[in-house]
């Protein structure tokens, strides 16, 4: 039985361990392995401490389908309406800006329920806080090295993680990539912001006429949700959340100072944009070293190929284009790569 390692589980990588699974010949042990201490990436869910149903979106806010994606990809939004990981967006954002034709879509359960919802059809084995440090070539397979626990082999390795970080992998990959995949993953680019999630007691009104709202006007905030409100679910037992992101000026200026400074720049902006907010209970501050892809690999078709036999390929966002269709695009190209292998 060929085992599999795919690095990093955010969407593309959950989603190409479900599709591995769906579409594999013969049978495959699947491994995914995360650095953070939760599934999600950049579509993470957080809770809180006080109560695990109270939660916040700190990455991805709700999903933007258009015309084309609405039939080339029909079938994984049709999966994901039919089992209500998606619903329709209803909620009023204040400053959207949507295009004719276009859908929106938020997740009841959290934006990290669709990642849940493929790695728990994928089947395959989840660790989290594992960090790997290098990939070397043994006996025709990989032995990746991670910074906690002995280093493991495998016949396939995805690696789906933002590009930076597949340069900063050590071992015998470093001489795999040739010079022109090395200039493809460096003129990968991301932008930078933080995110503050803000949870409350239950019983607390937060009272603005809308769910979200895009702010133009202030060097630090961008984006305000009332994430149970988007998600139009109002109960009495669980406190509402609220989640703010930054501007990428702001995020790139203050990327290397503390989180604790940050949050408290925040809190102070978001006073003259929502004066009288009550004191949440708790906080979560995430800062997005990685948050959206801004130049994309050229050429790369949705993966990137770095060795044949055995067979090691890299995908993600960071090859198509940063929203949940380039990450499907991405799966589905990685999907392709590896099927005279699996």
């Amino acid at each position: 039985m060929a085992r599999v390692l795919i690095v990093g589980a955010g969407l593309t990588g959950s989603l190409c361990a479900a599709l591995l699974r769906r579409e594999a010949s013969s049978p495959l042990r699947l491994t995914v392995w995360d650095k953070a201490g939760d599934s999600g990436g950049r579509m993470t869910t957080a809770s809180s401490p006080h109560n695990p149903q109270s939660t916040v979106d700190l990455g991805a806010q709700y999903i933007t389908c258009t015309p084309h994606y609405a039939k080339t990809h029909q079938s994984f939004y049709d999966e994901l309406l039919a089992g209500g990981i998606l619903k329709p967006l209803i909620s009023p954002i204040d400053g959207m800006m949507t295009k004719e034709g276009d859908c929106n879509f938020v997740a009841p359960h959290g934006v990290s329920s669709i990642i849940n919802h493929y790695l728990k059809q994928s089947g395959a084995d989840i660790c989290f806080r594992q960090r790997v440090t290098q990939i070397n070539l043994r006996d025709n397979k990989w032995e990746v090295s991670r910074e906690t626990g002995s280093s493991e082999q495998f016949d396939i390795v995805v690696l789906t993680m933002p590009a930076p970080q597949i340069l900063q992998l050590r071992g015998d990959i470093t001489n795999l990539i040739s010079e022109c995949q090395r200039q493809q993953l460096e003129s990968v680019s991301y932008s930078s912001r933080y995110a503050l999630g803000l949870f409350y007691e239950a019983g607390t009104k937060i009272d603005v006429p809308w769910a979200g709202r895009y702010i133009t006007s202030n060097p630090c905030i961008r984006f305000i949700s009332i994430d149970n409100k988007k998600r139009n679910i109002e109960s009495s037992e669980i406190g509402p959340s609220l989640v703010i992101h930054t501007t990428v000026p702001f995020g790139v200026t203050h990327l290397e100072h503390s989180t604790e400074d940050v949050q408290e720049l925040i809190f102070k902006q978001l006073e003259n944009i929502v004066p009288g907010l009550p004191q949440p209970v708790a906080t979560k501050c995430q800062k997005w070293r990685h948050s959206q892809v801004t130049n994309a690999a050229a050429n790369s078709l949705g993966q990137m190929t770095l060795h044949l036999q055995p067979f090691l390929v890299c995908g993600g966002d960071g090859f198509t284009q940063s929203n949940f269709d380039g990450c499907i695009t991405s799966a589905l190209c990685v999907l392709e790569a590896l099927k005279n292998h699996i």
